[in-house]
């Protein structure tokens, strides 16, 4: 496996590169950005051979403000011929969209969608080995054709996954929410046992299939504050979770829980644990950004391809402005290279 090395990876030599696509997001947001000053890290393009999905004509103009005259890209003209040690660009689009760094439009959703759609295509067809997403804006994308609220519910339809699990993950951090893209209100109605169990399958599975560790140990966070308090601030855990986590014990699973969030992040007890499971979004999502924002990633676990994206959004407010920080989409790259590698292992067995 690739090690980090100052939080960040360093490759390693291999005789096949993977062929990684990334997708352009919103071309009107901080992606193209990140993706040009990631794929100008020279330890990129020793480890993969990068295949962008978008416009020619957006790659030009953010080379431009950024003034890099390093980065140059080869247009594929023949489906699937890519060339290594080059940024490889398919083109997804003749119109001529504007490009307004700040400003979503429903020009740049549709954008930002044929790049998805074009990828996943050749992700399908195994012209790529793994798929590396940059932002998209959820309301400029939003369609009769992307009636999701996001990237992980759209794979997990567009590759058959009866289900999936958004895991964010640091060098050592690796934190799977079991409900993600809802409304507050709505939570507590989807935390039923059925639900916890299948994404803790999920988790289990990711965690050694994907980061190769044989006998993971997974914390269970509490819904309510306390953990419940033992029944005093809701049931769900005296109900649901407690009895979940001892059914699995007794299987022989090094599952713990259920923790209060707040206690179990600030006193550092994550270290102790190979994954976390959280019961919503910002439960896991606000301590992972505080522990692990430079160098997280987003890993869409449960799907038979493999895909990541940085831990941000489009970031209008600095979109344009060179001041977007590349770590995380680089991180995302080399964490995609990292699980291909990981489940090649676990298929031969070395």
């Amino acid at each position: 496996m690739i090690q980090p090395a100052n939080t960040q990876h360093s490759p390693k030599s291999t005789d096949h590169k993977p062929r990684i696509g990334i997708t352009l997001g919103d071309i009107n947001g901080i992606g193209p950005e990140v993706i040009i000053k990631a794929l100008s890290d020279h330890r990129v393009m020793s480890l993969l051979t990068p295949v962008v999905y978008g416009s020619g004509r957006v790659l030009s103009f953010y080379k431009k403000q950024l003034n890099n005259e390093e980065l140059n890209y080869t247009q594929v003209k023949n489906k699937g011929h890519f060339i290594a040690r080059q940024l490889n660009l398919v083109n997804c689009w003749d119109d001529v969209i504007e490009i307004v760094p700040g400003k979503a439009s429903k020009e740049t959703g549709k954008a930002a969608l044929l790049s998805l759609q074009k990828a996943c295509e050749e992700l399908k067809e195994g012209l790529i080995d793994a798929l590396v997403t940059a932002p998209i804006d959820k309301q400029s994308i939003h369609s009769e054709e992307f009636p999701f609220k996001g990237h992980t519910e759209f794979l997990t339809q567009y590759f058959g996954a009866s289900e999936s699990l958004m895991l964010l993950v640091g060098n050592t951090l690796r934190v799977g929410l079991v409900t993600e893209h809802v409304a507050v209100r709505e939570i507590a109605g989807l935390i039923t046992r059925e639900r916890i169990e299948s994404k803790l399958k999920l988790l289990e599975h990711s965690l050694r299939n994907d980061f190769g560790i044989n006998k993971p140990k997974i914390a269970i966070l509490g819904l309510n504050p306390h953990a419940g308090d033992g029944g005093l601030i809701g049931t769900e855990e005296e109900e649901i979770l407690k009895p979940l986590v001892n059914d699995w014990r007794n299987k022989g699973k090094l599952v713990s829980g259920p923790f209060p969030a707040d206690g179990f992040f600030a006193s550092g007890q994550y270290t102790k644990f190979d994954g976390i499971l959280a019961m919503y979004h910002d439960q896991g999502l606000i301590p992972f950004k505080t522990l692990a924002f430079e160098n997280g990633i987003n890993f869409t676990a449960g799907l038979s391809v493999v895909r990541t994206s940085p831990d941000h959004g489009t970031a209008y407010a600095i979109a344009g402005k060179n001041q977007a920080d590349e770590n995380s989409f680089r991180e995302a790259l080399f964490k995609a290279c990292d699980i291909i590698q990981s489940r090649k292992e676990q298929l031969t067995g070395k």
